[in-house]
């Protein structure tokens, strides 16, 4: 279902989390769950996925991740104020030890100037380290937008690791 450099990324994140005894959850907007999915697509991964937060709306990051709607009115969806927020909202609300949380326009619509369509921010958290966040800006259309930030959401992930 997902692309080979994809799944080999999750197969090795996997790995490592099933190796250090690591739960892990995901915090979704513009991924839809996607993230998830790629996730558990992986035979054995119930070893190591504990939940995902499909945070698709502005009160849904409030209710299920306590991003404060403040927070959300005053930077917009879209940032790295709420990536953080996301991310670490989803550690505080399961009970993992790595989450990463992915919020973006994926496209064709919703974007501004200051924000085109393929703006995301990405950020991960680990239990006992600093969150890390990183602002990209993927090409293509919704699909590849979605894809890269998988992508790229697994990677981080990994960095945790060292």
């Amino acid at each position: 279902m997902f692309p080979r450099d994809v799944t080999e990324l999750t197969i090795e994140l996997i790995s490592k989390c099933r190796d250090a005894g690591i739960k892990v959850a995901t915090a979704e907007s513009c991924t839809g769950g996607l993230i998830a999915g790629c996730l558990t697509s992986v035979s054995g991964s119930s070893d190591v996925f504990e939940r995902g937060f499909n945070t698709y709306s502005n009160e849904a990051k409030n209710e299920m991740l306590g991003v404060p709607l403040e927070l959300i009115k005053e930077h917009g969806a879209v940032s790295e104020f709420v990536s953080v927020a996301m991310v670490e909202g989803a550690l505080k609300n399961a009970p993992v030890q790595l989450t990463v949380a992915v919020t973006g326009i994926a496209g064709p619509s919703g974007g501004t100037p200051e924000k085109p369509v393929g703006t995301v921010q990405i950020a991960s958290a680990c239990e006992g380290k600093p969150t890390i966040n990183k602002h990209f800006l993927f090409e293509g259309d919704r699909d590849a937008v979605r894809l890269a930030t998988i992508k790229k959401a697994l990677e981080m992930m990994l960095k945790q690791f060292g």
